[in-house]
């Protein structure tokens, strides 16, 4: 009888990295697949993994929609999105082999008739395709409709994958807005999945720049000592936006920055910036120690004084005038929805105590940027006079999550003539000159664990929760405590903000 060894694909190279990466049999079901982000986002990133042969020869794609469309419009309008969005240059082959296992469904979320229909889809899919049972379920929905949508998987039998195969719940934020709606949801989902088939997207945590800040602070020994108290003088996270809400008036209106931005994005970068070495790069140890750094934060006890929310004015941007945020399309005269917020949080353990991490975000601020600053204390003791010093500022690691991914580490250097005069200077990391390989979109990263069941990239109900525990009593403060504050379009957010830390004797970084 041949042993293993006779039986091993002779074309597989050992040396090929991307074998341990490649999805098996597999099929995903996008419900919500004529919104913009399946348009933009969800198909393209389909196209570009199976384009970087990343997905299996009988990879199946289900679109479920209102729209009254057949297999072929369906087909149509996967292809235009990717030839308008795909990252990866378009080929006939590739595109030949995907369209085989495309089938649209069209119904409501309600229709149990449409379920039905879903459930033979993807029975046939099977049997053509050889997906072997396997299928991930998207929700590319308004969140008033998980709850539905989970209990018709469960109600038709879809959420009951065949022995030996799996399947899987894929949400999108945001997961409630505050902590009882977040448990509720939790509770729902969990009553039809299982908890390690559920993956909440937060596409931030699919960025190969947030990724890099295990690579930085555990691949390396040059900074993981200086990363504490005892050299850290505070930590900046910011999420700037260029932009106005546009068309989101009817999700964004009550909803505002801290619970659109601040809640997941920010408060997952402050973990991964916070936490300590996990045992293995797995999610179980990845999520354990997120989340006990996550239980460690608190908040200042004087609310006013360290929290910030604000909405943007009328103003220029980009060489546009820009309206204000009351003023446009689909909001109430007396909106009190932020378009901005900042908050200072501290950490209480050993590593982190007394080091401040500031957090903002806001719409229409000078440029769009998303970035981590670490800023380093002083050295505690100069030899050289104060004219020597007067340009140097305190040393920082800034890593810039988008756009120009990279990582800069701003020192102090001598500047070059007779005399003693010490300047900040830079060293510049960028994505973009050092590597060959264009970085995948986040939502490549994402399905394809999805696909491959490696939850290390998704948040998990605890952290979830614990991000609702920091956000809500700020979030209530706000409620109780007057209006916002105002800010011009197209400048970097409202002078109370700069008062906050101006208090700490600091300011807010100029990305």
């Amino acid at each position: 009888m041949p042993d293993d060894s006779d039986r091993a694909n002779p074309l597989r190279d050992a040396l090929d990295r991307r074998l341990p990466r490649i999805a098996g049999p597999s099929g995903l079901v996008i419900f919500g697949v004529t919104g913009d982000l399946s348009r933009k986002k969800l198909m393209p990133a389909v196209y570009d993994l199976a384009n970087r042969g990343l997905l299996p020869p009988g990879f199946s794609l289900v679109g479920f929609a209102r729209r009254e469309w057949q297999d072929e419009d369906f087909a149509r309008e996967v292809h235009d999105a990717v030839e308008e969005h795909a990252r990866t240059p378009f080929r006939e082959e590739v595109w030949h082999q995907l369209i085989q296992g495309m089938r649209f469904v069209q119904g409501t979320f309600d229709d149990d008739a449409a379920f039905e229909r879903l459930r033979t889809t993807v029975a046939q899919l099977d049997a053509a395709q050889g997906t072997g049972g396997n299928f991930a379920f998207y929700l590319s929905v308004p969140p008033k409709f998980f709850p539905e949508v989970v209990r018709q998987l469960r109600k038709h039998g879809l959420a009951d994958p065949p022995a030996g195969s799996w399947r899987r719940a894929v949400i999108e934020k945001p997961f409630g807005h505050d902590l009882g709606s977040a448990q509720q949801l939790g509770r729902v989902v969990h009553e039809v999945f299982l908890s390690d088939e559920v993956f909440r997207i937060d596409h931030y945590l699919g960025k190969e720049t947030v990724q890099n800040i295990l690579a930085l602070r555990f691949a390396n020994t040059l900074f993981e000592p200086i990363w504490n108290r005892s050299y850290v003088d505070h930590v900046q996270i910011t999420m700037a936006e260029d932009i106005g809400i546009g068309g989101r008036a009817g999700y964004y209106d009550g909803i505002g920055a801290a619970r659109d931005v601040i809640q997941n994005h920010l408060l997952q970068l402050l973990a991964l910036t916070a936490m300590e070495e996990p045992a293995s790069f797995d999610a179980d140890a990845l999520a354990a120690e997120k989340t006990k750094v996550l239980g460690a934060v608190k908040l200042p006890r004087d609310l006013a004084a360290s929290t910030v929310r604000a909405q943007y004015t009328a103003g220029w941007q980009g060489g546009e005038k820009a309206v204000g945020y009351l003023q446009e399309e689909g909001i109430a005269a007396g909106s009190t929805t932020g378009t901005y917020a900042a908050v200072k949080l501290g950490i209480d353990n050993r590593r982190w105590a007394g080091v401040p991490f500031y957090l903002r975000t806001g719409k229409r601020l000078g440029r769009r940027v998303t970035e981590i600053a670490v800023v380093f204390q002083r050295a505690p003791h100069s030899p050289f006079d104060s004219t020597a010093t007067e340009e140097l500022g305190r040393n920082a690691l800034v890593i810039r999550v988008q756009p120009d991914e990279g990582v800069t580490l701003r020192f102090g250097s001598k500047v070059p003539g007779t005399s003693m005069e010490v300047r900040d200077v830079s060293m510049d990391f960028a994505y973009g000159e050092s590597f060959t390989e264009s970085s995948p979109e986040a939502y490549e990263r994402l399905i394809l664990d999805v696909l491959l069941g490696d939850s290390n990239l998704f948040p998990r109900t605890e952290e979830v929760e614990q991000s609702w525990r920091i956000l809500d009593p700020v979030e209530e403060f706000w409620a109780r405590h007057g209006r916002p504050a105002q800010y011009a379009a197209g400048t970097w957010g409202p002078v109370e903000a700069d008062e906050m830390l101006a208090r700490d004797g600091r300011s807010w970084r100029r990305p």
